[in-house]
């Protein structure tokens, strides 16, 4: 068994306010792609400028925070939401679904590809290659804060979660999230996305890894305690919100080096 680091969850505070690692995990994320978007657009033959850029990652962040929001809600506290409506406001008790920001994102940027006049799927497209570092920013921030650990294990890198009552020794799973869905997930999109791809191709490809990656560590992870395994004692809530997305992904992946279309503007 590996010791857990105690990192204090609180990375800064001054006077009554407090930054926590997991919100600085969040400015990493969009950070890293506003410059990975930034350096893209100017290698992109004129089809995405500064400006562009700078305006999808606000679309983007804003469709993360309040989409990731209002699925945690409805996905994961749907029964508390009913008996109280105003806990989708309280965002200071935490809470925040992929799934969600991910429907989220892709409404904001319905919207952004209105404004400029894109296609949805060429803005995705562009897109998808960042957002990996996010998703790896963001669990490592939930190892820090000691939540969102694995089932009960005896493998040697077990680690005991100091915010867990029971006091048992655990999948480090956040931790195969942050290299799932992180830095092989990056590593796959960017060098994907490095020469010009199909429409459709590399926001397939997004949603065919992450929806694999995602399913197996389901398997190691503790499953929410307000919602448990849904079918046969090991079907979890994140598997059935991930299979779509596996099966859309392949669709769109291969429907796009089917008809080859390039993306324009």
């Amino acid at each position: 068994m590996i010791s857990y680091p105690a990192i204090d969850p609180i990375a800064v505070s001054i006077g009554p306010i407090s930054v926590h690692w997991y919100g600085i995990m969040y400015l990493i994320g969009f950070a890293s792609a506003y410059l990975l978007g930034m350096y893209r657009a100017k290698h992109s033959n004129g089809l995405w400028t500064s400006e562009m850029v700078s305006d999808a990652i606000f679309y983007g962040a804003m469709g993360v925070i309040f989409g990731g929001r209002i699925g945690y809600i409805l996905f994961y506290q749907f029964p508390a939401f009913v008996d109280d409506p105003l806990t989708i406001v309280r965002i200071w008790e935490g809470g925040m679904s992929f799934h969600g920001g991910l429907l989220g994102v892709i409404a904001a940027m319905f919207f952004f590809s209105r404004r400029y006049n894109k296609h949805l799927v060429d803005v995705t497209d562009f897109l998808a290659p960042f957002i990996p570092i996010g998703l790896g920013a963001g669990r490592l921030g939930n190892f820090i804060g000691s939540e969102l650990w694995g089932k009960p294990t005896d493998v040697s890198w077990a680690m005991v979660f100091p915010n867990d009552p029971e006091q048992l020794a655990r999948h480090p799973s956040q931790l195969y999230q942050f290299a799932l869905e992180g830095v092989v997930l990056f590593g796959i999109l960017w060098f994907f996305s490095k020469k010009s791809k199909p429409r459709y191709c590399v926001s397939g490809l997004f949603l065919l890894c992450y929806g694999i990656f995602r399913i197996l560590v389901e398997f190691v992870r503790q499953p929410d305690a307000q919602i448990g395994y849904l079918a046969f004692n090991w079907v979890t809530q994140g598997q059935i919100l991930s299979l779509p997305m596996v099966i859309i992904g392949a669709g769109l992946v291969i429907f796009g080096f089917k008809i080859k279309v390039f993306p324009k503007n």
